[in-house]
């Protein structure tokens, strides 16, 4: 059956790409809308969300992968930078601690209009970094597409 990513994201295509998956990309345009009790329910929430909203572009049968991921810090949910100075809040608030990372999964089953959804998540500890290093990654622009201002596998 066909697979479908709702997701422009690089980094999931390369992790689809690397356990030798076909696929085709469709990116999502929906509305993202936050909403349930736990980070939990948040990104599975978010993943469906796409998910629905790429399936319903599609005509034909077959699965479409949604994902979302979100930077859990002291219960307060950080998403992508606004800007390269949110970018350097979120940074430096992270920094030398440990938060959460949970990311949502949702594969929708176009045919018969069924879902399964499920998030997992992950303690994360930022190693310490001073001013100028926090500065130094932000020049990169690797954070600016990142929730929490950071990629796990990035530099």
């Amino acid at each position: 059956m066909k697979l479908i990513l709702a997701s422009q994201s690089p980094r999931r295509r390369e992790l689809l790409t690397q356990i030798g998956l076909d696929f085709t990309v469709i990116q999502s345009d929906c509305e993202e809308i936050m909403a349930g009790e736990t980070p939990e329910a948040i990104v599975q929430g978010l993943s469906f969300q796409k998910a629905e909203a790429v399936a319903s572009q599609v005509e034909e049968d077959c699965v479409v992968l949604g994902a979302d991921t979100v930077v859990v810090m002291d219960g307060k949910i950080l998403g992508k930078p606004k800007n390269e100075e949110d970018a350097f809040r979120m940074l430096k608030e992270l920094q030398g601690r440990a938060h959460m990372v949970y990311t949502g999964v949702t594969l929708y089953m176009t045919g018969s209009k069924k879902h399964v959804s499920f998030a997992e998540g992950t303690k994360v500890f930022v190693w310490p970094m001073s001013e100028q290093e926090i500065l130094n990654y932000i020049a990169t622009k690797e954070p600016m597409d990142k929730a929490g201002a950071y990629g796990i596998q990035g530099a």
